[in-house]
């Protein structure tokens, strides 16, 4: 693998250095130097090499998000490992309630033998995209963070902390939720605490799930079922986070015992995969998505809460949107890191980001109570999407991520 020699004081010069090496930073420089191999790219992380194999998570892939992998290259490598959810269900119940009547159902598919969604394991999909990364010939450069950055007119010097200065053209900062780099830029935050945490972990069951994912409304928050390959599912649980937190570090057997009451035994006997741990969730929004020769991606842009699973996809559209801006304006001979050029991105994604943020806040805070009233208006409004086909279809395709102005990437098409 390629990289600076900091012995020497040697400075690389680039066109687009993505700090973050998570799916959204891979996503851009691969879809960069795909599209303009005359691009020189490199991708700088701060976590040590390899960490990312330790990923026990997964993440759901919708639609739009498969078709980008599949034109990046990297489907193919994927798709073995890969769950197609065929069918999903809504309930609103308490912990206690004996049965949990459904009271909406999805049909997995957005067209005939496309799924509206993946599951996927984070060290699948971030594995896939780094080789991809090694075929375009891009450098990866692990273990070291970045410690400052300085703008000038042309370029900017982006500091490292083994030494090395690094030149590039435009600086990404894809380097997640608690971005150093954001923070360097001075770049605002929207942010608050919801006081629950989501508690994250595999399970493997007897009997098979047959692709059904389930999404149970709980007074304390959703608890979701998302399948895996092979007779597994991931576990996405939100707690209050003093419970999250209680829950994680109790004995194994009390935790599936408090797992079991919510899974139930329709899958037989379950045995939990590796260590639960819990994230504290929040809602945070970054006020500027771009300054001169800066742009933030992914996590680094906006965190929001699970309860529709669309992070991982917010973070693919950006990419796909940065890469497209950046990939146009070098074919028109502009400067790619110029902030008229950025503010395009910016205008593309930022509403969008701004309204799914909004969404899923009204969404926790409706679904995330045991308020006698609040339970019967939303289970009415779901009983009402139930029996409405075109609405149904309508949610399916916002999900899938196939609605909408879409980058040309997550259509499929080459940028």
């Amino acid at each position: 693998m390629a990289r600076t020699d900091s012995a020497s004081g040697f400075q690389d010069r680039l066109d687009v250095l993505v700090a973050g090496a998570g799916y959204v930073g891979l996503a851009v420089a691969v879809s960069i130097r795909q599209a303009r191999p005359n691009l020189a790219v490199a991708v700088v992380d701060a976590a040590p090499e390899g960490v990312w194999r330790n990923d026990t998570r997964a993440s759901a892939v919708a639609a739009a998000a498969t078709r980008m992998l599949a034109q990046l290259g990297c489907w193919d490598e994927i798709a073995p490992e890969a769950q197609a959810m065929t069918e999903m269900i809504v309930t609103d119940s308490r912990t206690s309630d004996p049965v949990r009547p459904v009271f909406l159902t999805f049909d997995g598919e957005v067209a005939p033998g496309e799924a509206f969604a993946h599951m996927v394991a984070n060290k699948v999909l971030n594995g896939a995209l780094r080789k991809r990364a090694v075929e375009l010939g891009i450098d990866i450069i692990e273990g070291v963070g970045v410690t400052g950055f300085e703008t000038g007119a042309q370029e900017t010097l982006v500091h490292l902390a083994d030494g090395v200065t690094l030149r590039t053209r435009l600086l990404v900062a894809a380097d997640g939720v608690k971005s150093r780099l954001r923070d360097m830029a001075g770049i605002k935050t929207v942010h608050w605490e919801y006081g629950q945490s989501g508690i994250v972990c595999t399970i493997a069951h007897e009997r098979p799930h047959h692709g059904r994912a389930e999404e149970h409304f709980l007074p304390a928050g959703p608890f979701a079922i998302l399948p895996l390959s092979g007779n597994r599912s991931s576990i996405v649980w939100t707690e209050r986070t003093e419970d999250a937190n209680r829950l994680v570090a109790e004995d194994e057997i009390v935790f599936e015992m408090e797992l079991e009451q919510r899974f139930g035994l329709k899958l037989g006997e379950i045995r939990i995969e590796g260590k639960p741990r819990a994230w504290p969730l929040g809602l945070m929004l970054a006020r500027d998505f771009v300054k001169p020769r800066f742009a933030l991606a992914g996590d680094a842009a906006h965190g929001i809460h699970p309860i529709a699973g669309q992070g991982l996809n917010l973070g693919f559209k950006d990419a796909a949107a940065l890469a497209e801006t950046i990939v146009e304006a070098d074919r028109l001979g502009q400067d790619i890191g110029a902030i008229d050029v950025l503010e395009r991105y910016q205008l593309w994604r930022r509403f969008d980001t701004f309204q799914m943020g909004a969404t899923t806040d009204v969404l926790n805070r409706m679904f995330s109570n045991d308020f006698g009233p609040m339970r019967a208006a939303r289970d009415f409004g779901l009983g009402l999407v139930q029996r409405m086909p075109r609405l149904k279809e309508f949610f399916i395709r916002q999900a899938s991520g196939l609605s909408g102005e879409a980058p040309r990437l997550l259509r499929g098409e080459a940028i």
